[in-house]
């Protein structure tokens, strides 16, 4: 960003500009055309995400989290992606899930777990889709359901993601929620170990010795 237009969006954002004060958040955050500036970066951020911007609720969530421009709060990191997630922003739905998996920032809690990433999976974030099939697979937060976690693994898996191709074909080579079937198996582990899957390239050289 020109010096220019950092000086246009710096008197904008005095005057109220929502956008003017979230390109400075982003400017200062990227240090794009001055010093990068985490604090200054989430000054401009939580301007704007006090008006209600889920982008910004968002950001403003992240930089707690990852303790930039701020002290590391997982509270106050859980609070900002609420607020994105109320919005129906599928990322924050998915992050917001995973902290209450993990208890940070918030009480650990399975089910209201399996309630966000169940928010962020049918929007079709692929990452949300797995991870819900592997609580569904557990049985965290959900009845345990093989048949359920191996719809949700597919879902992934033709989104590309190497995981998900790994855990069908673990189900497939054991039976669990679809027939058993070590062809179909090999496969699926063949497709995730070309893509680097650490698990699936174990799984071919023990399971299936050339």
């Amino acid at each position: 960003m020109s010096k220019i237009s950092i000086g246009i969006n710096l008197i904008l954002s005095k005057l109220g500009s929502s956008s003017a004060q979230f390109a400075l958040g982003y400017t200062y955050y990227e240090g794009d055309g001055v010093s990068q500036d985490y604090a200054k970066a989430m000054k401009w951020y939580r301007m704007v995400a006090e008006k209600g911007d889920f982008l910004a609720q968002l950001f403003v969530g992240l930089m707690y989290y990852e303790g930039q421009g701020v002290e590391q709060d997982y509270t106050e990191a859980a609070k900002w992606i609420r607020k994105a997630a109320a919005q129906g922003i599928s990322d924050a739905q998915y992050l917001l899930g995973l902290m209450y998996y993990e208890g940070q920032g918030v009480e650990q809690d399975y089910t209201e777990a399996a309630k966000w990433i169940r928010k962020a999976a049918a929007r079709g974030i692929s990452d949300a889709q797995c991870f819900l099939g592997l609580m569904y697979y557990e049985g965290q937060g959900v009845e345990q359901d093989y048949t359920e976690a191996a719809k949700l693994w597919r879902l992934a898996a033709e989104q590309g993601l190497a995981e998900a191709k790994y855990h069908l074909g673990v189900i497939y080579y054991n039976g669990q929620g679809v027939e058993r079937n070590p062809e179909k198996a090999k496969s699926w582990f063949r497709l995730s170990a070309a893509k680097g899957n650490e698990d699936a390239i174990k799984a071919l050289a023990e399971l299936f010795p050339s």
